[in-house]
């Protein structure tokens, strides 16, 4: 229970840094968010958990295919703020938007015969 609590304060530290600095300078918060840190302290953790290499290798290309279809959420987002629409429509929208992508993205990939 003392690592799990330990990943958690680690990982939410980050995330509370991130969105202190972008009250402050919007640009480099932006920059902080989009670094890969959940990814990286994913990984981290899983590495420290396992050791296992296919299963990592695994779950860094998953990973990479799942950034894909969640990347338009972060144009449609200020897109429907600057058109008017509220904070939380607009990123109820982004969000259904990019689980939408998700599927798609799965369905497409399945056709190739990769499995994420």
């Amino acid at each position: 229970m003392g690592y799990f609590l330990l990943k958690a304060l680690i990982s939410g530290l980050l995330v509370a840094a991130a969105s202190e600095i972008a009250r402050r300078h919007a640009g480099f918060g932006a920059l902080i968010a989009s670094l890969p840190l959940v990814s990286v302290l994913g990984m981290i953790w899983l590495w420290r958990d396992t050791t296992d290499v296919p299963r990592m290798a695994e779950h860094s290309a998953a990973t990479f295919f799942y950034v894909l279809p969640s990347l338009p959420m972060f144009l449609f987002i200020p897109l429907l703020l600057k058109r008017g629409i509220g904070f939380w429509p607009a990123l109820g929208i982004g969000c259904l938007t990019t689980i939408l992508l998700y599927a798609l993205t799965v369905s497409l990939l399945t056709r190739f015969g990769i499995r994420i």
